[in-house]
């Protein structure tokens, strides 16, 4: 019997600080082209990438998961990410999905011989009110950071994959001098 094959799906951290994630050793720059932004503030004060329907779609970075059951593999991508299980979303070749996302990733599944795709959906965070913050409160809200907060928020940026070409990257890039770094 054939090994389901889960993909996750990246765009952050998780491609230059996977730790413990049970994936396989290498990362593939043509995931899913996904509407992503630098719109969340997280509980560390960074300024994160998460799934923004009002952002522009950039293509997305994928690992294959060490051949394990789903349930592994949401856990494995809960833990790294220091979050709930719940907050993990799935999709598979086998489901009917209405929201445009999961249509845009099922399709991409498909054509790339995969079976399901495991990714992080946070959205905005309590730090902005739950709504979508624009570039200039999240520059200032950078521009404001000291000490390692901002050390931690510069890594971030800095680090996140090249492909991760973003509207909001270019203003902070612009404004702080935070450009992309291996």
């Amino acid at each position: 019997m054939e090994k389901t094959k889960i993909a996750c799906l990246g765009w952050g951290s998780l491609i230059w600080r996977p730790k413990d994630l049970l994936i396989q050793n290498k990362w593939f720059e043509d995931g899913p082209l996904l509407p992503i932004e630098f719109t969340r503030i997280s509980n560390d004060d960074r300024a994160t990438l998460i799934i923004d329907k009002d952002a522009q779609p950039v293509r997305t970075l994928w690992a294959l998961m060490i051949p394990n059951t789903v349930k592994d593999c949401i856990k494995s991508l809960a833990d790294r990410e220091g979050t709930n299980e719940n907050i993990i979303c799935q999709v598979s070749t086998k489901d009917i999905p209405v929201d445009s996302n999961k249509i845009i990733i099922k399709e991409w599944l498909i054509n790339n011989n995969l079976d399901i795709a495991i990714w992080t959906g946070l959205s905005f965070s309590d730090k902005t009110n739950s709504i979508r913050p624009d570039i200039k409160s999240i520059i200032k809200h950078l521009d404001n950071l000291v000490g390692k907060k901002r050390t931690n928020a510069e890594e971030y940026i800095r680090k996140a994959p090249k492909q991760i070409d973003t509207e909001y990257r270019r203003m902070i890039e612009a404004k702080l001098g935070w450009t992309y770094i291996e």
